[in-house]
């Protein structure tokens, strides 16, 4: 089997329907009952002019999102959007201009900033490790590894990025890890299980840590192997032995610094928790335009 390689897929953004409900989440969990600082020195028909920038170089993701956050807090607020979601942008660039009421636009401010540098935190992170594979077969997926609440969020970034999504959740595919091969009995009875009600269109995956396993699995008629914390060289000599038949995804342990060996071996995927579990926030900042 092979894996054409591609350009870096379009990012998606949630359903309106669905951002709209996150961001009341998160704006009632920072207003509280209301704004004590806003309310107090604000007057409300206060007109106010701010604009979004990027106080360092980075790759965009969660843009949207906090546009509709000023909007859906208070839809007088206009805001012109100057940028996009996957768009690598310098120190100093304008993300958004938001102008309106001045007390709804501080009060939804850092809710809007929060995602923004989350997000972009990710995209940025991920855009590196693409880099350290560029020019070999293998793609970068995440993992299952977010933040509770962010999920589908953390995943639009990490397309924003160029990289791919694993599964969305845990009804998005199957995935049998030693436990459930454990408690099936074996690798065979485990895939055979699976297959007997699986949905026609969803993949069966099966983590192998030993040649094995690879060899059971492939028997078995699983979709795609996952190499699970294996060495570099075990990995070379896991491609060779299953030579094309099924995708294989590399999996554990993966660091910016051991990527690329990992992605010279002939893999397809690699998967990064990393990326979702650990990418630092970006400095983004809202200030005054006047």
């Amino acid at each position: 089997m092979t894996l054409e390689r591609r350009t870096p897929p379009q990012a998606w953004q949630l359903d309106p329907l669905v951002l709209d409900d996150q961001i009341r989440a998160f704006l009632r969990e920072d207003i509280g009952y209301f704004d004590l600082t806003a309310t107090l020195l604000i007057d409300a028909e206060l007109p106010g002019r701010f604009e979004m920038r990027a106080r360092e170089p980075m790759t965009l993701a969660g843009l949207a999102a906090a546009a509709r956050v000023f909007t859906f807090y208070d839809a007088s607020i206009q805001v012109e959007v100057l940028a996009r979601d996957g768009q690598q942008v310098d120190k100093g660039t304008t993300l958004l201009k938001i102008e309106g009421p001045a007390r709804s636009i501080l009060t939804a401010e850092r809710t809007a900033l929060n995602l923004a540098q989350h997000l972009s935190g990710i995209a940025t992170v991920t855009a590196t490790y693409i880099e350290r594979i560029a020019g070999t077969r293998a793609q970068l997926i995440d993992s299952r590894k977010t933040t509770p609440g962010l999920r589908a969020m953390e995943k639009h970034a990490v397309a924003c990025g160029g990289g791919r999504n694993h599964r969305l959740g845990l009804d998005n595919g199957i995935m049998l890890k030693d436990n459930h091969i454990a408690v099936c009995g074996s690798i065979t009875a485990a895939v055979a299980r699976a297959r007997s009600s699986v949905p026609v269109l969803t993949k069966v995956e099966v983590e192998c840590d030993r040649f094995d396993q690879v060899e059971e699995a492939l028997a078995a008629g699983a979709d795609v192997i996952m190499l699970d914390n294996m060495a570099v060289e075990e990995m070379q000599r896991a491609v060779a032995m299953v030579d094309g038949r099924v995708l294989l995804e590399a999996s554990g342990g993966v660091r910016l610094e051991t990527i690329r060996a990992i992605a010279e071996t002939g893999v397809d995927f690699i998967s990064v928790g990393r990326i979702t579990q650990s990418s630092p926030a970006l400095d983004i900042g809202l200030d005054d335009a006047e």
